[in-house]
């Protein structure tokens, strides 16, 4: 096993893994806001369609999960962008209580046509960061989420309260 990174003794909130995430994400949020500033569509309807169009997710309650949003907010979300014609629904053919989402052909042409913003911001974040860090920090940002899936609560059912 490896030693321990903190320790109790030296530990401060400026250092810790979760401060430095959670402030990241509270800086990076407004910019990322910022660059769908007067179009129909914001941040959060782009993150849908992308992780809709990468796979990530499959379902309403997947995408709030993924965003970490409640299922009313992603509900009405998700009503916004299926009425523009972007994604569909459709009942799941394994289980006919879960209502699948994919992407309109609409939808993959605006995903990709709202891409290059979030990539010019990102490589204006990253332009004196060398590639070989950037790749090193997503190599780690990826380990990390691996391993907080692993170790999640788990969920208490309704039945079980």
């Amino acid at each position: 096993m490896a030693k321990p990174y903190y320790r109790v003794e030296t530990f401060t909130s400026q250092n810790a893994l979760g401060y430095l995430v959670r402030r990241l994400h509270n800086l990076m949020v407004p910019c990322a806001e910022a660059q769908f500033a007067g179009e129909e569509l914001t941040f959060s309807h782009w993150v849908a369609l992308v992780s809709l169009r990468d796979g990530l997710t499959h379902t309403c309650a997947d995408i709030a999960r993924h965003m970490g949003h409640d299922s009313g907010a992603t509900t009405r979300l998700i009503d916004q962008l299926e009425a523009r014609g972007l994604v569909a629904r459709h009942r799941s053919k394994k289980d006919r209580r879960v209502v699948d989402l994919a992407l309109t052909a609409e939808g993959k042409a605006v995903a990709k046509a709202l891409t290059p913003r979030m990539v010019d911001l990102s490589n204006e974040v990253l332009k004196d960061i060398p590639a070989s860090e950037v790749n090193a920090l997503i190599d780690i940002l990826k380990r990390l989420i691996e391993r907080f899936d692993e170790i999640q609560p788990v969920q208490k059912t309704r039945s079980a309260r």
